[in-house]
């Protein structure tokens, strides 16, 4: 079974995360033992940023690696365990919070999970529809 990275690159709808992901510098955690659940907004997620944004980030490591780590919760939550955390929050690696609603699908935050539970080696991606910047 292939890791989270391998996973996202094989998909082909992850390339902006890919790249993302590569130039923070946080592709060996991402390979790494984990698990780890990570909310991936796919190459459309990307595009509704505003113009400029996402250059502006990339060239920015620290504000990208706080952003990329905003998308990821240590320990392989499913979309069953997701069920039973409607109205709680998910502390993410970088330290913040997302709010769980599951009152209508599955919201992450202001992002919808499109696709759940794609198993990886060392943990679980979820699909979403929306880049997750932290407060």
């Amino acid at each position: 079974m292939a890791d989270i990275v391998e996973t996202a690159v094989a998909a082909g709808s992850f390339s902006t995360l890919v790249t993302a992901v590569k130039a923070a510098g946080l592709v060996d955690t991402l390979k790494g033992p984990g698990p780890f659940t990570v909310f991936a907004p796919t190459d459309d997620a990307f595009k509704k940023l505003p113009a400029g944004t996402l250059e502006a980030v990339l060239a920015d490591k620290a504000k990208l690696t706080a952003i990329l780590t905003y998308h990821v919760v240590a320990g392989k939550v499913t979309a069953a365990d997701v069920v039973g955390l409607n109205g709680k929050t998910a502390k993410t690696v970088q330290g913040g919070g997302l709010a769980i609603d599951t009152t209508n699908g599955v919201k992450v935050g202001a992002a919808t999970v499109s696709k759940a539970d794609i198993a990886c080696s060392n943990g679980v991606i979820h699909v979403i529809d929306t880049v997750l910047i932290p407060a």
